[in-house]
């Protein structure tokens, strides 16, 4: 049996139309009857009662009907903006899954031939140590994106820690922030030195070794640093020395070479075509980097390059990392959180659309907000996020709120102007992570506080128009995987905080 239901769009304009025709005929129907009979006295009683009866449901009618139409519209708007973010979820999945998400064969692949090489190279640099020198320590820590699993675009970047040991009688007293009086950037960076021991103390084996590798102190005389720049230009000699000892294994297999880029030690690799079925270009950093705690490394950092006016004790400035830490934190979430979690899909989105709206920008604008919103940048505001609710939200479900939320984060950092480092002057880390007493003591390290106030409110202000207006933005970003292109990319340094993360 069929149903049917009342057009309410019909139903209220014609019921207002039958009691207005009623009202009339009845108008017409009684002044009629009046002037027949002459009973005006019954109808001063009686019609204007019903008038008024008649006028009221017109009105009622009528009101019911705007109602119905607001509440129409209301719904209709709902439906639409439903419509609107279903679309933007469909885009963003479509996009993601077409160009950002990394293809687990390709990566594998990558990494593997990567690991085997530098396996090979440190292997080589620990077996001809040196007296009174710096030595190898034998293994080597995968650090970044790539190995973070949240690295876009294409797997052609890759950053290497390689710990170095050093002779067993130095002491080392690092000194984190603020007690460096670094002037400008030094607010927002992350770094450390190193001393060596007092002059009295040397003995005849580290005359050499502080000639190779220390400075004299800046207040104390008798005080030698360790200075990142003579340990940079002695590890790109061993590294060539190595290399030219297993380059001829490999030449069947890839052609391998160093460079150096900006006094960055940079492992360039090309598979053959007959050996690897993923043949692209690969390029490899290589940190020299300085055990000094649980999971917390000294790296060396060329701040001449990055610093504008350097300051003469950055000759003895080292840059801390915490990618340990952080990886340890990342394993911790991804037990914890639901197995469809998109905490990284939702990192490597923002990554993205970073980079899809840096096109829009001037050179000069775009250098700004690619710091702004750097990697570190955004994997620090993921962090605090991860710690904000329950880790339940990230189920995929939630991708577009966990988004949104995402963004307004950082909106509202750039406002404030804060940012604080996740680890550095944190007295209240993780509970899951067992971060050394000297960095929870440190002073806070703000990420934003060398940055201009009108910098970051525009780049708050084009990335909420980046979000708003995303379909846009990506729909013309795209000319081609990178892994085609004939030479690789070059790991890009950060010097916003002090180290280096690959730039996806």
């Amino acid at each position: 049996m069929p149903v049917y239901s009342v057009n309410l769009k019909v139903f209220w304009p014609l019921v207002t139309c039958l009691c207005t025709a009623v009202l009339c005929l009845y108008h017409a129907l009684w002044k009629g009857r009046g002037a027949s009979e002459g009973c005006q006295e019954d109808g001063t009683s009686s019609f204007p009662l019903f008038k008024l009866s008649l006028v009221f449901l017109i009105c009622y009618f009528f009101i019911k009907y705007c109602a119905g139409q607001d509440d129409r519209l209301l719904a209709r708007a709902a439906l639409r903006s439903d419509l609107q973010e279903q679309a933007k979820r469909s885009l963003l999945e479509t996009y993601y899954q077409s160009r950002v998400r990394l293809s687990p064969h390709l990566l594998g692949h990558s990494k593997a031939h990567v690991a085997q090489i530098v396996s090979e190279l440190i292997k080589v640099g620990r077996s001809e140590p040196q007296e009174a020198s710096l030595i190898f320590r034998g293994d080597y820590i995968q650090i970044g994106s790539a190995y973070e699993q949240h690295m876009i675009h294409s797997p052609d970047c890759f950053d290497i820690l390689v710990p170095l040991k050093l002779p067993p009688n130095l002491r080392t007293e690092p000194l984190l922030g603020a007690s460096l009086g670094l002037p400008g950037p030094g607010r927002g960076e992350a770094i450390c030195r190193l001393e060596a021991p007092r002059k009295s103390e040397w003995g005849k084996g580290l005359k050499s070794f502080g000639a190779c590798f220390c400075t004299e102190g800046q207040k104390k005389r008798h005080h030698r640093h360790l200075s990142p720049a003579l340990v940079l230009k002695w590890f790109h000699l061993k590294m060539q020395r190595c290399l030219s000892v297993i380059k001829y294994r490999f030449e069947e297999r890839c052609l391998i070479s160093l460079s150096v880029v900006e006094d960055r030690l940079i492992l360039n690799i090309l598979p053959r075509s007959d050996y690897i079925c993923c043949h692209i270009f690969l390029a490899v950093r290589l940190i020299p980097a300085i055990h000094i705690g649980d999971s917390i490394f000294l790296v060396a950092q060329p701040w001449t390059r990055t610093d504008p006016h350097p300051s003469p004790r950055s000759e003895a400035v080292w840059a801390v990392n915490f990618s340990k830490l952080e990886q340890k934190f990342l394993s911790w979430v991804k037990a914890q959180a639901p197995a469809n979690s998109c905490h990284l899909k939702c990192l490597q989105i923002l990554k993205a659309l970073r980079d899809a709206k840096c096109q829009d920008f001037n050179k000069n604008f775009s250098a700004k907000w690619n710091v702004a919103l750097s990697s570190y940048a955004l994997k620090t505001a993921l962090f605090y996020l991860l710690l904000k609710g329950p880790l339940e939200a990230w189920d995929g479900k939630f991708l577009m709120e966990r988004l949104e939320e995402f963004v307004r984060f950082l909106v509202e950092s750039f406002q404030n102007q804060v940012l604080m480092h996740f680890f550095l002057g944190n007295s209240k880390p993780p509970e899951s992570l067992s971060v050394p007493k000297l960095i929870k003591e440190a002073c806070p390290v703000n990420l934003l506080a060398h940055f201009d106030t009108p910098i970051l409110e525009l780049v708050s202000l084009q990335l909420l128009s980046a979000w708003a207006h995303v379909h846009k933005v990506l729909k013309h970003c795209y000319n081609g995987p990178h892994y085609l292109a004939r030479t690789p990319r070059t790991p890009s340094p950060h010097p916003a905080y002090g180290f280096s993360t690959s730039s996806s």
